[in-house]
């Protein structure tokens, strides 16, 4: 299940992004300027999840397994 929501997230972020491409083209800044922001905070927040932390497993290996902290 955490792979198909990471992916949706993926996914939403790049609609999100091409949406804000669209819309700055068409003069709207502020609200392209916000899509993008919203497109980088979801997928910093994928990165979080997925990259290897020190110990070599990823903060969702370590939620999966039931460790804290």
């Amino acid at each position: 299940m955490f792979d198909f929501i990471i992916s949706a997230v993926i996914l939403a972020a790049a609609a999100l992004f091409a949406g804000a491409v669209y819309l700055h083209r068409k003069g709207n800044r502020k609200q392209s300027l916000l899509m993008a922001v919203l497109a980088v905070v979801m997928m910093v927040n994928v990165a979080i999840w997925i990259i290897p932390t020190e110990g070599g497993g990823s903060l969702a290996e370590s939620a999966a397994k039931g460790e804290g902290g």
